[in-house]
């Protein structure tokens, strides 16, 4: 063997031998970018239900909740990074001290424009299994977690844009490393940001602890208002009228998340609705003009209403359906005059004010971490 073969191989021997003596260095990583020095053993976030929900909530086997998944997708979702101009963030919408709402009818974008939905609350989405955004346009939270960037009325922005920052952010490719274990800056996509968004997305739960919520446990006695609104909402109460409410606002959500008519609308033919929502999904002449059943959990703290953002109270949510809604061929056939008197609204309103949740609008997991 030559005296230069022998070199080489001694060194390579050495270069072997240094990289097994130090495995937090990856002796691979020598390309700019490299991450491999940054330790990957992510933790499972211990995700709390309280009681009084679903025992469990159904999570993708691609994208299992960890705490560094979701302490990333907390930044992301609170930085205005993701948006064209930096000036807007998930956060901007999804505020949540409103129970991630923005208490606005329709919510302007980078460009100014105005959207033609109200912003929906984030509250109970890991739930949901039935599609996202009024209409559902998509079926889990991590596609659901991708549009808003690139829509030109709201972020306006494109996801190579987005990468390009993160991948020169001084602390976003480390983050990524140690949610997702990506080995350089160049493997950061926009499939892991929205998995990350998902995530923390999922971690916005009821507590478990409104008043209804402890009444229903013995902690807390209804007063004689709360407990005929209770009576009412349910269908359940003897002498009082039907209230129609617990069909699509049903325990332990207050949502079936399924879509219906709710009388919002009036249209002569199942063509005539301003806005089709979820029949623009499916292309089916009856879902025309049918939306997503929101949760009435926190509902105190999402003003204003409906997915147009029409009704700017509850005390005109409560007088709608009192009302029998507007006409239209496939409004819910439960939608008919209730007849409640001015004591039965104030009884009902008095039922819808014991969902509110002051633990969920108070945890600091939710806030922004740049606070």
């Amino acid at each position: 063997m030559s005296r230069f073969l022998l070199l080489t191989f001694l060194a390579g021997l050495l270069f072997l031998i240094a990289c097994k003596k130090d495995d937090s260095m990856a002796c691979n990583a020598t390309e700019e970018g490299g991450l491999l020095d940054i330790e990957y053993d992510p933790s499972p976030y211990n995700l709390v239900i309280g009681e009084g929900l679903p025992v469990s909530m159904p999570i993708p086997t691609d994208n299992p909740l960890t705490v560094e998944g979701v302490e990333l997708g907390r930044h992301l979702f609170y930085d205005p990074i993701l948006s064209v101009d930096s000036s807007m963030s998930c956060a901007t919408c999804h505020n949540s001290q409103s129970s991630f709402t923005d208490n606005l009818r329709f919510s302007p974008g980078v460009d100014g424009i105005f959207g033609k939905r109200s912003a929906m609350s984030l509250l109970d989405l890991g739930f949901n299994q039935n599609g996202f955004f009024w209409g559902g346009g998509v079926a889990t939270l991590e596609q659901q977690a991708l549009m808003p960037i690139t829509d030109p009325i709201e972020m306006h922005n494109t996801w190579d844009n987005v990468i390009e920052k993160f991948q020169e952010h001084p602390s976003y490719p480390q983050m990524f490393r140690r949610a997702f274990g990506i080995e350089t800056r160049e493997d950061i996509t926009k499939e892991l940001a929205a998995k990350a968004i998902a995530q923390f997305e999922r971690i916005l739960i009821s507590s478990g602890n409104s008043l209804y919520d402890r009444a229903i446990r013995g902690e807390y006695f209804f007063s004689d208002a709360e407990l005929n609104g209770y009576q009412m909402f349910f269908d359940i109460g003897s002498g009082l009228p039907d209230a129609e409410c617990g069909h699509c606002h049903n325990i332990p959500l207050f949502t079936t998340n399924e879509y219906t008519n709710n009388g919002l609308q009036e249209a002569a033919t199942l063509e005539d609705f301003k806005d089709k929502g979820h029949g623009l999904i499916t292309g089916d002449p009856f879902d025309n003009g049918t939306f997503r059943i929101p949760t009435l959990r926190n509902i105190t703290k999402s003003a204003p209403y409906m997915h147009d953002g029409s009704l700017a109270t509850l005390e005109e949510v409560i007088e709608h359906y009192n009302s029998g809604g507007k006409h239209s061929p496939n409004k819910d056939g439960l939608l008919l005059p209730l007849g409640l008197t001015e004591e039965n609204k104030r009884d009902l309103l008095a039922f819808l004010k014991m969902l509110e949740d002051p633990d969920f609008n108070e945890n600091p997991a939710y806030s922004s971490p740049f606070d």
